[in-house]
């Protein structure tokens, strides 16, 4: 009934992709590769469940 309340969890998925590539763009220019080596891999993760949402 009051579905509507209810976030879209693809947009909030995406909306935190955005956030960990930014913070992994500002890692890597401050030269901190680890970190943003780090960050990648956890955005990636975050990509590939996008994927398979927009396939559902």
């Amino acid at each position: 009934m009051l579905g509507f309340l209810k976030g879209d969890p693809r947009k909030k998925l995406q909306k935190e992709y955005e956030k960990k590539l930014t913070e992994a763009l500002h890692y890597q220019r401050n030269g901190d590769l680890r970190t943003y080596s780090t960050l990648m891999e956890e955005a990636e993760a975050m990509y590939a469940k996008l994927q398979e949402m927009d396939k559902k």
